[in-house]
Formats: C-alpha cells, structure tokens, sequence
C-alpha cells in the first residue's frame, strides 16, 4: 500500500463586505484546505473551522499534521479523528483522491446520479429591519432567501422583509438567539410572514423545550446536531437537520447521516459555512436529495477560488473535476 503524504496550510478569503449572524461579525472566510497525495496523483479538502464548536485554525492545522498517514482510509480516519473540521478536510481529500484513482467520478463512487444543478439559498445577514428588507428587495429576484436573525426585534425584521418581498420564499436562521419566552410570538410572526422553516431558535443545550410547543412553522436542527449519534434525542423537538459536512466530520459521515435522518422522518436541509467553492462541492453530492440546499458561500465572498463552482443566479452547478471530485 502506498503511503500517503499529508499536508495542511490555511487560506483567508475576503468576505464582500460582511457576514453578521446573532454571535457577530465575520469579514474573512478562514479556511483550511488538506492535500493527501500518493505521489502520483493528489486529493484535496477544505475546511473552515468555527469557534462555536471549539476549533481554531491552528487547532485544525494541529489535528491535520497528529493523523498518521499509513493506512488512511474513511474507516480509520473516522477512528482517528473526532468529528468536526478536521476530519472533513481529510475525508473529503480522500473522497477527491479515490476519484482520481479510479478515474470516475466521486458521485459515481458514492453510488449516486449523475449530478444536477441545485437551487440554493441566498443569505441575508443580520441587520435592523429596514436593513434587511433594503438587502432582501435587492435579491428579490432570486427563489429562496434566507435571513439571519437575532431574537429581540425579528419579529419586525419579517414584516419588513415580507413587504419588500411578497412573492419570495422565505426561511429563516436565528443561531441559538431565541429564549423560551419568544418562541410563541416569533413563531407566530413567521407562520404570519409565510416563513417555511426556521433554523435553531434556541441553544442547542436547551432545545428540550422545543418538544412542548406547537411548531407553527417547521423547525430544523443546525448546532444541535453533528453525527448520527444526536439523531434520536432531536425527535419530537424537530421536524428537519442541517447537514454541514464540517460538523459531521466529512462526506461520509454526513451521507450516512442523511440516510438515517430520513429513516426517522426528518426532512433534510444541506448547508456549509462561508468558505469557498472546495468546501461547496463536495456537499453538491449529498445535496442531490435535499429539501432545502445552502451553499452558498462562494457567492459572499470578495472573489471565490479558480477553478471554482459555476453559480448562474440560485443556480450553483455540479463541480468540474479541477476543482474536487
């Protein structure tokens, strides 16, 4: 068996003005990209740490360079490695190698269809109302925003971005800023705005309280759930999972998820950080079965890699195999 070579460094990629969600303000993509080669030819992955689940660049790029490189495989890199940024970087840089390997592509490997295009969400980052409604108006053309809320004040934030866009699809993304005490009337602000599923009201460490409540509007998992192992405890709290292959640890891992969420009744929501095209492609391929896709990180930053995923408006194509898979 060949051994494989390992490499990691980091990569910032501006954001085109800024990304503001209820726990503050980002300007940069900081991600990580992992090379796996094997002397002849070479896979790659990226990442893009986030603090909410304890990680850092420099923690990532610590976690990368600890992996031994002698029989990596998905197998033994899930045992190796934890869930989380990391191990997606390398996972999905095994995925792109394994392709180029066998000359097929990764989606074929994976035991699906040819890839379509998807229609993603657009993002509307957090702001005062009128902000928000002005940003959305902007982007009215496009089928399927998503608004970033913040608690006090959303209620308001709906409104407006309803008037500014009456014919618009609407889902909605608070992080963890609701309290118990908001659920009823920002839920029934979003059943009144046409809103069609909304994003972790509230922290994941108290989402019980969702299992109580009548869910006017779906609810869809995001921080509270990670891997196949938080599936059980989030029935009856919600109706759908975001899957982030950053938090599953990678393309296998969130396949493997999709297929058991299903098996429970959730719907599925695909989603990515704000990072770049590499990020994005692999997540086309778990895209495919999707009821909700948002990736669309590229189209917020300053400029995105070379060669890169082809977005024609909400139309993000399947990625080429320069890029990844």
């Amino acid at each position: 068996m060949t051994l494989l070579k390992i490499e990691a460094w980091a990569e910032s990629w501006p954001i085109a003005g800024s990304f503001v969600i209820s726990r503050g303000t980002k300007r940069a993509a900081n991600v990580v990209i992992a090379r796996l080669s094997d002397g002849n030819l070479a896979g790659r992955g990226e990442c893009a740490p986030y603090a909410r689940y304890g990680e850092t660049v420099d923690s990532v790029l610590e976690a990368i360079a600890a992996t031994p490189a002698d029989g990596l495989d998905h197998m033994t890199l899930a045992r190796r490695l934890p869930a989380g940024a990391a191990r997606n970087a390398l996972d999905c840089a095994l995925w792109d190698l394994r392709a180029k390997r066998a000359g097929q592509s990764a989606a074929s490997l994976a035991g699906i269809a040819p890839l379509q295009p998807l229609t993603t969400a657009y993002t509307i980052s957090l702001d005062d109302a009128g902000a928000m409604a002005a940003k959305a108006f902007s982007a009215r053309h496009l089928p399927l925003l998503k608004l970033k809320l913040g608690g006090d004040g959303d209620d308001e934030r709906l409104r407006q971005v309803r008037a500014a866009c009456p014919a618009t699809r609407l889902i909605a993304d608070a992080n963890e800023s609701w309290s118990e005490g908001l659920l009823a009337p920002l839920m029934a602000a979003a059943a009144a705005t046409g809103v069609e599923l909304i994003e972790q009201p509230l922290p994941a460490d108290a989402d019980a309280a969702l299992a109580a409540i009548r869910r006017r509007v779906p609810l869809c998992a995001d921080e509270s759930v990670h891997t196949r192992a938080d599936l059980d405890r989030l029935v009856g709290r919600y109706d759908a999972v975001n899957i982030k292959l950053d938090k599953a640890g990678g393309l296998t891992e969130a396949l493997a998820l999709a297929a058991a969420a299903r098996a429970r009744g959730f719907k599925l929501m695909v989603g990515s950080m704000v990072a770049t095209s590499l990020s994005m492609a692999p997540a086309t391929l778990l895209a495919q079965a999707a009821d909700w896709v948002d990736l669309d990180g590229p189209l917020l930053l300053a400029s995105d890699r070379q060669p890169g995923l082809r977005y024609e408006g909400a139309c993000v194509h399947p990625p080429t195999a320069d890029l990844w898979g």
